[in-house]
């Protein structure tokens, strides 16, 4: 049966406010990382006893760095720190799975036999209050993390975007980063794919809090960046900032 007018006028006023949404080709991962690479990361948050962090980073420098030089497990530490300001006697320690998800998998089966690790992770439980992990993407316009010498401070800056605007940051940052470079600061730019979602991570790298602030008083001197700013905070939901120290075990001095 035919449609009267009024069913057609109901139908098409209906249809102003549904989004047309244009089908996509690629996952939004795909269109910001380094596919050729497919580099994994792992971030982990590991919240200490006050009482215990002295002991806490003597038995990871006694772990990790066997496992980040044994060519058995595909992996590196990128670094290791301890909070100096923000969240207090906190360890944060970022992987490279060289490999993706399979070279992550491996590993984990590997240190599951592996009896070391396994004492390991028992003795540093007693220690711990919380932890928390995330795995992550690296930015295609960012470079790769690699070891420097120090002594440096190290901040990193996490925001919570709004879901659906990873790409229009990506788009905005992929212009920005020129203006955070002069200085070798910038160390790495990553997004979550498992844990919170719609997450940024920018790690960033200075001599000492006096050149911090030089620094990111100097990029405002540059035309361009306001509008970096101007656009990228309405897709920001939160954000926290992290200033840390290297500890001994960690590439990044």
């Amino acid at each position: 049966m035919a449609s009267t007018p009024l069913k057609d006028e109901d139908s098409w006023f209906k249809s102003l406010f549904v989004r047309k949404v244009d089908p996509r080709k690629d996952a939004h991962s795909n269109l910001l990382t380094k596919n050729e690479e497919s580099n994994l990361y792992k971030i982990q948050f590991h919240n200490v006893k006050p009482e215990c962090l002295d002991a806490y980073n003597k038995l990871c420098e006694d772990v990790l760095p066997s496992i980040h030089a044994d060519k058995y497990y595909p992996c590196e530490l990128v670094g290791t720190w301890n909070t100096w300001y923000g969240e207090q006697d906190q360890a944060v320690h970022l992987w490279r799975y060289r490999g993706g998800y399979p070279a992550l998998t491996e590993v984990m089966n590997k240190l599951r036999q592996n009896k070391e690790f396994t004492a390991y992770r028992m003795e540093r439980g007693k220690m711990l209050l919380s932890r928390r992990n995330q795995l992550l993407l690296e930015f295609s316009f960012w470079n790769e993390p690699v070891p420097r010498e120090g002594p440096n401070i190290y901040e990193l800056r996490s925001y919570q975007l709004r879901p659906g605007t990873m790409i229009e940051w990506g788009n905005y940052w992929a212009r920005a980063i020129q203006y955070r470079q002069r200085n070798r600061e910038a160390v790495g730019g990553f997004f979550s794919q498992i844990g919170d979602l719609y997450m940024v991570h920018h790690l960033w790298a200075y001599k000492d809090l006096l050149s911090r602030e030089e620094t990111r008083n100097a990029v405002w001197q540059q035309e361009g960046w306001h509008e970096v700013v101007y656009y990228t905070v309405p897709l920001i939901q939160r954000m926290d900032s992290r200033i840390m120290i290297p500890t001994k075990a960690s590439p990044l001095k």
